[in-house]
């Protein structure tokens, strides 16, 4: 069964919309498990209502950042991932992580990359800089993930309009449904592509 690793820092609405793909049978896989670096947020709450293993490892809780990369890499290998989906997770992902899975390490960001993209641009901040510039259409993107902050080959986008009544919310409310159809759409499609490698 080909295993896929959730990464997140909040909510998990992304998260939900990823375990919906795999309960409805779109999606061609399992759920190994969460990571995350919080305690009591409401991801970790979907993952225990759909019985998916949980660990909270965040580098506060190690001595230095070699031991953090060797209990992530650890956790990985245990549930045998074969690819990871960062869902709102709020961790830059160690280089020695990258490399040990390129290729199979995703990201969603809520904007047409490479626009609004890269270091501080993160959650409300994308959307309010949206506003601000006056754009007229925004959206959400699928990418893979590299060592450079939203810079990774680009693997699906969805477009929303920005209407002149938005404020920040109503622009987030918009672009998240759209994440929340692609990001399943384009999990699905990479792992029939890394399915079909691995039986080659």
């Amino acid at each position: 069964m080909f295993n896929i690793v959730v990464f997140a820092s909040g909510s998990g609405t992304n998260f939900q919309s990823i375990i919906n793909a795999i309960e409805a049978g779109e999606i061609d896989g399992q759920l190994a498990g969460l990571i995350t670096n919080k305690t009591g947020i409401q991801a970790i709450e979907r993952a225990k209502n759909h019985r998916i293993p949980h660990i909270i490892l965040a580098p506060s809780q190690f001595t230095d950042q070699s031991t953090y990369i060797e209990s992530l890499l650890k956790q990985l290998e245990q549930w045998n991932t074969d690819l990871i989906a960062l869902a709102g997770y709020m961790i830059k992902i160690p280089t020695a992580v990258i490399e040990q899975y390129h290729g199979r390490i995703i990201n969603i960001h809520p904007s047409l990359l490479p626009k609004y993209g890269g270091k501080g641009f993160y959650g409300m901040r994308v959307h309010q800089a949206v506003i601000d510039n006056d754009e007229n259409e925004s959206g959400c993107t699928v990418h893979l993930v590299t060592e450079e902050y939203d810079d990774g080959p680009i693997l699906g986008q969805r477009k929303v309009p920005v209407k002149s009544s938005d404020n920040a919310d109503d622009l987030a409310s918009r672009v998240l449904k759209e994440e929340h159809k692609l990001f399943p759409e384009v999990i699905a499609k990479l792992t029939n592509e890394l399915n079909s490698k691995s039986n080659n």
